[in-house]
């Protein structure tokens, strides 16, 4: 794992419980609980469908259109679900900020770079239009991008110079916690990881939390503290980075790990078989009455997995909701190898 710039607090920042995100009847997120402590990077993993990025939206105070938000999310002392907006106004840039998933359509196309950064920074501090354009120069000149471009529109940026604007952007007023959402989506490797090292750099050097939601289990092994593996809208493990990838202990999450390229036996035709997840994920429209991961898991049995939901258990610093986890094979990657 990447040394991080600053060492996680045993401090929590962000405490989140029982968090339920629903729209109409139809739930996404099922009782999530989780904390983030001052200076960590909490990676937050798993399918499309997950409820990851409803969760992360939540955690902005902001949840979609629609969206009925139960349960606690508390930064600091202050309480995101249901507070009125003034409160989370306050908190936006100032302790919380985004980094969005699509750079491009999160900035104004009719405006200079620099000069929506300098917007930003005199809706929070109040400075005179020269100070606030030469704040954001700066900020832009921090992620590698460099004075004569500031005076460029979105359009004529790269892909990786978006996202590094973007984070310039969240990056302006130093907050406590910087929620990351798919940040690398659709740019190539090489940009992705000058992307992330230089997120994680950004909030190291400024003592921030990071939750990082991502696809790229890659990058949560070499930037990440600790990792949340959502399913079907619930936890079904948490732990430190390097203990979850040197023994994960749900199938599911063994299931994500056996999907990263490494060695594997070799078909008789000479070709490298991966493991893989049979099926896919459900829908929340169609969720099964018991465990979610039930009809594709290579462990679940026709009684209990099918009728009930298992309840987090934490052992040892680690959360797991599974209910056979304890009969995980030591080397749980040929469970899923079979299946292909």
């Amino acid at each position: 794992m990447t040394t991080p710039s600053n060492t996680p607090s045993t401090e929590v920042l962000l405490s989140v419980r029982d968090l339920r995100i629903s729209f109409g009847a139809v739930e996404a997120v099922r009782g999530l609980s989780f904390d983030v402590h001052e200076g960590e990077v909490l990676a937050v993993v798993g399918e499309s469908g997950a409820g990851k990025s409803l969760t992360a939206r939540a955690l902005l105070g902001m949840p979609p259109r629609g969206a009925t938000v139960t349960g606690s999310v508390r930064l600091g002392a202050d309480e995101l679900v249901d507070a009125p907006r003034s409160v989370r106004s306050a908190l936006w840039g100032r302790r919380v900020a985004l980094v969005p998933q699509d750079a491009l359509s999160s900035l104004s196309p009719v405006h200079q770079v620099a000069d929506q950064l300098a917007a930003a920074v005199r809706s929070v501090d109040g400075v005179s239009r020269k100070e606030a354009r030469a704040r954001a120069v700066a900020a832009l000149e921090e992620v590698g991008i460099a004075p004569d471009k500031a005076r460029a529109y979105p359009h004529e940026f790269s892909g990786g110079m978006r996202q590094r604007a973007v984070i310039a952007m969240a990056m302006l007023h130093q907050p406590d916690l910087v929620i990351a959402d798919e940040p690398t989506t659709a740019q190539d490797p090489e940009t992705q990881k000058q992307v992330l090292d230089l997120l994680a750099r950004r909030t190291g050097d400024a003592g921030a939390a990071l939750v990082l939601v991502t696809h790229d289990l890659a990058a949560v092994r070499d930037h990440a503290d600790r990792m949340l593996v959502m399913y079907a809208g619930r936890l079904v493990e948490e732990g430190p980075v390097e203990e979850v990838f040197a023994g994960p202990r749900a199938p599911y999450t063994a299931g994500l790990l056996a999907s990263l390229p490494k060695a594997h036996p070799v078909r008789s035709t000479g070709l490298r078989r991966l493991p893989a997840i049979a099926g896919a994920p459900p829908a929340p429209t169609a969720l099964p009455t018991g465990c979610a991961f039930e009809p594709r898991c290579p462990l679940a049995d026709a009684t209990l997995c099918r009728t009930e939901q298992p309840a987090p258990e934490t052992q040892d610093g680690r959360t797991i909701a599974c209910h056979h986890w304890r009969e995980l094979p030591d080397n749980p990657a040929e469970l899923f190898l079979e299946s292909v």
